[in-house]
């Protein structure tokens, strides 16, 4: 049932008589002065059973102890002993000096409750509705910054062959407790044994160096994913009901061993083989089978998710996050994050602004479709050596390209295929010059790179009309402000990272969420 406590400070309590030795204006002391304010156990009765049980440890307790937890960085076991004997924590708990407030097990559990029924995102709400009633949020049309920063994954990365054999295990553990047998008993009677004990199979093997050796090797591991493990997979789906517990345990396990099959090896008639390359979308822990190889640039790689945020640049407030995978786009969800902010904050989106990673002809064009307005860089080309199509002028409404040297051209046709970001084929059209024209052109060798009897050919994008109208709000002096204000996103995500939201703390992009909801909470407080 859902505990109670009252906004009235107790004669004995932590937050009566030591705030002032800890200090009103430290952190702890700031959560002191806000109980009643910053969480009401009446916005977490969703959560609770109304009408019948014990009373639990107040909520209101419990966010506050999660809010320290972020702010402290320390684990629940750490948790809850501060809880138990920190001054500071009691201060900011207002809890008496002998009180001992909570389980870590209950601790646990209320995050689970917050992750599972996105309760967590109720909260974060709250923060802003808080943050508009102590002034931080003065108006109610705001600009937004959107930016992304890479989040280290919890599970433990791997090659080919040891992952192999963390999804034969996973799956091998499944059906030994379906079976009422301890994995390794069931895996020493599937003539799996090896597999079991060691964290590093291929450590432990040491294969030859040899080519040939390590071929062998690696056969060995895939016919033992293909045979015991999958085949007793289909014969044990077929004894429970396909919405039950145990059919998606066995279903859960066994497609992910077939996607570490099917990422990485190759099936010739000569037998397995590791695949040249990487595979879209590849899953690289068993872990942490959400995390995927990520880039934030040439140099930087990274294995795990990424964060994205919407900040507003006046208040440098957090509005809206999300956690996207590893390989997705800096720009995927980023109408989402600007919807989410509305309906976060209260307010009216008027602007987006975002770096370049944000600027391609189809986001322009998501944001338009959506009835927004969206600022951000038009990525620069790579340099091909040729005069850029930048330099041509082209009027959309006459449908004519005029070169650098005046020479106009009406010729538009189709000049091959593309495949859009949706995987959907779309028909290029461009502006043919006339191979005559080009030939007798001085700039010619720096402009086209088609050999003699042809002439230039300047592509027009789908979405040519807003790269135009963005490339020339770019270059006027009204895009300095803008390029300004970004920074904020930058900044708060500095912040985070400060708070330990470089590295997630927690398995699956649901619980990393929750880590950067309650970061972002935080970031808004100090």
């Amino acid at each position: 049932m859902l505990g109670i406590r009252s906004d009235q400070l107790g004669l004995f309590e932590g937050d009566h008589l030591y705030r002032d030795f800890v200090g009103p204006e430290t952190f702890y002391g700031f959560l002191a002065c806000q109980r009643g304010q910053l969480f009401r156990d009446e916005e977490f009765a969703a959560l609770y059973v109304l009408d019948n049980g014990r009373p639990s440890v107040p909520p209101s307790l419990l966010a506050t102890a999660l809010i320290l937890q972020t702010y402290d960085r320390v684990s629940d076991e750490d948790a809850k002993e501060r809880a138990d004997y920190d001054l500071r924590w009691k201060v900011a708990l207002g809890i008496g000096l002998d009180e001992r407030p909570f389980a870590k097990s209950t601790l646990q559990l209320f995050r689970a409750q917050l992750v599972l029924h996105e309760g967590v995102r109720a909260v974060f709400q709250k923060s802003l509705t808080f943050a508009r009633r102590t002034g931080y949020l003065k108006r109610r049309k705001i600009k937004v910054a959107l930016d992304t920063s890479n989040i280290l994954g919890r599970g433990a990365v791997k090659d080919t062959y040891n992952l192999l054999a963390d999804g034969i295990v996973k799956l091998g553990r499944v059906l030994a407790e379906l079976a009422g047998e301890k994995p390794e008993a069931w895996a020493a009677a599937h003539d799996l044994a090896r597999y079991y004990g060691t964290s590093s199979l291929k450590g432990e093997a040491d294969p030859p160096r040899r080519a040939r050796a390590r071929q062998t090797f690696l056969r060995d591991i895939v016919a033992d994913a293909d045979r015991p493990p999958r085949r007793m997979a289909r014969q044990t789906l077929l004894a429970y009901e396909a919405q039950s517990a145990e059919h998606h345990k066995v279903t859960e396990a066994a497609e992910l061993l077939g996607q570490l099959l099917l990422q990485d090896i190759e099936r010739t008639p000569e037998g397995a083989s590791i695949k040249e390359g990487v595979s879209r979308d590849r899953v690289v822990s068993v872990h942490d089978p959400e995390m995927r190889h990520g880039r934030k640039s040439k140099a930087k790689r990274f294995d795990g998710h990424k964060a994205a945020v919407a900040v507003d640049p006046e208040s440098q407030l957090i509005t809206a996050a999300t956690v996207l995978a590893g390989n997705a786009p800096d720009k995927e969800q980023a109408v989402e994050l600007v919807e989410q902010t509305q309906e976060n904050a209260q307010v009216e989106v008027d602007e987006a602004m975002g770096d370049c990673a944000y600027g391609d002809g189809a986001t322009r064009q998501e944001f338009a479709d959506a009835g927004r307005k969206l600022v951000a860089k038009v990525p620069d080309r790579p340099n091909s050596g040729q005069i850029p199509k930048e330099d041509f002028r082209i009027e959309l409404e006459t449908k004519t390209c005029i070169c650098p040297l005046g020479q106009a051209c009406q010729t538009l046709e189709p000049i091959g295929g593309r495949t859009n970001r949706n995987g959907e084929s779309e028909e290029r059209l461009g502006f043919k010059f006339d191979p005559e024209v080009c030939a007798a052109c001085p700039l010619r060798a720096s402009c086209v790179k088609a050999g003699p009897g042809k002439g230039r050919t300047v592509s027009l994008h789908p979405q040519e009309a807003l790269l135009q109208e963005a490339r020339a709000f770019q270059r006027s002096e009204a895009f300095g402000p803008y390029r300004q204000a970004r920074q904020a996103a930058e900044h708060r995500l500095a912040r985070l990272m400060q708070l330990g939201m470089r590295q997630a703390r927690y398995f699956g992009r649901a619980k990393t969420l929750y880590q950067l909801l309650i970061a972002a909470r935080l970031g808004g407080l100090i």
